[in-house]
């Protein structure tokens, strides 16, 4: 039986004093999604709301993966991802969170959010994100009520990146925040490709690097 993996997107569409207009940012899903079609995994998007997403980054949509993804399964699957509240954690192997600055709005605390993440990597499931979605794994304790991130050689949006991006927009500097709860980080050059799996981790650094993570999660999951 091939893989189950679960996407799990933010419900924000704002973000900052400005009101910044947001969502997930279209690369970070597209070019997993596409890794994981390509695999023949069995892939389904929950929401934190149930209610739509939003996107971010059409300007992209001439990208050969951000145009299937939109004229194909993959947005219109999203369109209608059901409430996180509706999933079991059980039914997958792999779970993972794609970036935009829309998670850092509602994804830092999330409680089942970050009770599911728990689930899937206690149970040797695979965990992955990309860019700010790695803000969601802030907070995840484990059963020995350690954090996940603690110890964990990860990356994400960095402090140089987001200095030249959104700032005055995002509530906390990320790599900051994952580094105090005794995540490893590690920060490549601003904008290059940048993706880290430790174990059952594995994480992106910003939109060049979600197509690695989409490789790597597919490599561990063909590994078990």
């Amino acid at each position: 039986m091939k893989p189950k993996v679960l996407i799990i997107v933010s419900n924000a569409n704002s973000i900052g004093p400005e009101n910044r207009r947001t969502g997930t940012f279209l690369p970070e899903v597209a070019h997993p999604y596409a890794e994981f079609l390509k695999a023949g995994y069995q892939i389904d998007f929950a929401s934190l709301t149930g209610e739509t997403p939003f996107l971010d980054a059409l300007n992209l949509a001439d990208d050969p993966d951000n145009l299937k993804f939109l004229t194909g399964t993959g947005w219109s699957d999203m369109q209608k991802a059901a409430s996180l509240s509706d999933f079991n954690s059980n039914e997958y192997d792999a779970v993972f969170i794609p970036g935009g600055l829309a998670p850092m709005v509602d994804m830092p605390e999330a409680p089942l959010l970050k009770k599911f993440i728990a689930e899937i990597y206690e149970k040797n499931g695979i965990v992955g994100a990309v860019c700010h979605g790695p803000v969601s794994l802030l907070n995840v304790q484990l059963s020995d009520g350690s954090y996940l991130v603690a110890g964990k050689n990860i990356t994400s949006f960095t402090t140089e990146e987001e200095d030249n991006y959104a700032r005055k927009d995002v509530p906390f500097d990320l790599q900051s925040a994952l580094t105090e709860q005794g995540a490893i980080f590690h920060a490549a050059q601003p904008w290059s490709a940048n993706s880290i799996a430790d174990g059952n981790l594995i994480t992106g650094q910003n939109p060049a690097s979600a197509k690695g993570v989409g490789e790597k999660i597919v490599a561990a999951l063909e590994a078990k």
